[in-house]
C-alpha cells in the first residue's frame, strides 16, 4: 500500500513562492500516477496537478497553468509542486494523492481507490 507524506506548506505573501514535497513509500514512483489536490474552506476539492513519472505526462488545472510545476525525483521517491506567483485564492490544504498508473484522474475530485496524504496548509496573504 502506498503511503504519502507532504511537507513544505506555510504562509506566504501574494506573489511569493512555495515548494511542496511528497515522500512516497510502498513502491517505485513509476508504478503510480501521482498528483496534488487541494481543498479550500467552503469549496469543493479540486485536482491541481498530476503526473506519471514513467512517461513524464503532466496535467495542470487551468487556474494554475504557467504558475505551478510538478516534478519528481525518482531516486528519492519524491514528488514536488513548485508554486510561483501565488494568489490568495490558492489558499487551501494541499494533498498528495496517488493511485496505480492510469487510475488517477486529476480533473475530478478524486476516487475511492486513490491514496491520500494528510495534507499541508498553504496560506497566501494579500
Amino acid at each position: 500500500e502506498v503511503q504519502l507524506v507532504e511537507s513544505g506548506g506555510g504562509l506566504v505573501q501574494a506573489g511569493g513562492s512555495l515548494r511542496l514535497s511528497c515522500a512516497v513509500s510502498g513502491g517505485p514512483l513509476d508504478r503510480y500516477s501521482i498528483g496534488w489536490f487541494r481543498q479550500a474552506p467552503g469549496k469543493a476539492r479540486e485536482g491541481v496537478s498530476c503526473m506519471t513519472t514513467i512517461d513524464g505526462n503532466t496535467y495542470y488545472a487551468d487556474s494554475v497553468k504557467g504558475r505551478f510545476t510538478i516534478s519528481s525525483d525518482n531516486a528519492k521517491n519524491t514528488v514536488f509542486l513548485q508554486m510561483n506567483s501565488l494568489r490568495p485564492e490558492d489558499t487551501a490544504v494541499y494533498y498528495c494523492v496517488a493511485d496505480l498508473r492510469g487510475r488517477l484522474d486529476c480533473s475530478t475530485q478524486g476516487s475511492p481507490t486513490n491514496s491520500w496524504g494528510h495534507g499541508t496548509q498553504v496560506t497566501v496573504s494579500s
